[in-house]
């Protein structure tokens, strides 16, 4: 875990990085509907209540595209470790949530199949999330959970620094907007990082991805020795989510 959050981090301060941003990504994976609606309604009803008391943004997400359907993605943004382990204390001491939590895990006839817990540390530059807003908006936009492997952690370092100095801004000049960028320190495929784009709907995304893969600027900087992905990109694994009507992320 140090060796792989150390494969991300730039040349910042400690006491800075400290602060970047630590992304929960929980997966709920269900086997039917009953399953789907219980736990829809234990995150919306008790999950996001306490969130908003205690201050965390937290999006809820299901799959347009993604393997292992039905499942629910639970985003939690913690604004730092020492945060993190702050909120876990005032989520263990809610008496709401927890009344809440103890009838949504009724044991003999669990809401889920098995869940899944995946920790992402923030890039240096990129080191708070950035809710897209939501005024005046009729219709929830899509987004896009994209994982790149590496084959080792030097490899991961070099591509990590290649999204904060050029293809990041790249995603923004073309209106690609990222929400997320962060450095994978515990779950399944590591060495890797993971990012999270919203685009306005399908056919925008669609249409960036083509302006972004015929991008001189791109085009020039993936052609840079070192840098290609035969180098430094080992797999590349990309899901298209649709956030819940009541995710503070849509």
């Amino acid at each position: 875990m140090t060796a792989s959050t150390a494969a991300g981090l730039s040349a910042a301060t400690a006491e800075n990085s400290l602060q970047n941003t630590v992304y929960g990504l929980l997966y709920f994976y269900m086997r039917n509907g009953a399953q789907v609606e219980r736990t829809t309604a234990y995150l919306r009803d008790v999950y996001l209540p306490a969130a908003k008391r205690h201050g965390m943004v937290a999006g809820f997400f299901s799959p347009v595209v993604g393997e292992r359907s039905p499942y629910i993605l639970s985003l939690a943004a913690y604004p730092s470790w020492s945060g993190m382990e702050k909120l876990h204390f005032e989520f263990g001491d809610d008496k709401d949530f927890q009344k809440g939590r103890d009838a949504y895990n009724v044991i003999g006839d669990p809401a889920y199949e098995r869940q899944e817990n995946i920790l992402l540390y923030a890039f240096d530059k990129f080191p708070a999330i950035s809710v897209p807003p939501t005024e005046g908006r009729r219709a929830a936009r899509v987004f896009e959970l994209r994982t790149y492997e590496s084959p080792n952690e030097k490899a991961l370092a070099r591509k990590v620094k290649m999204f904060e100095d050029g293809e990041a801004a790249t995603f923004q000049r073309l209106g690609m907007a990222p929400v997320l960028f962060g450095v994978n320190i515990s779950g399944p495929r590591m060495p890797c990082l993971t990012y999270m784009l919203s685009f306005d709907d399908l056919a925008a995304r669609e249409r960036l991805w083509r302006s972004f893969s015929s991008d001189p600027e791109w085009q020039k900087l993936r052609a840079t020795p070192g840098l290609s992905d035969a180098e430094i990109v080992s797999n590349i694994t990309n899901t298209v989510l649709r956030p819940l009507p009541f995710s503070m992320i849509r």
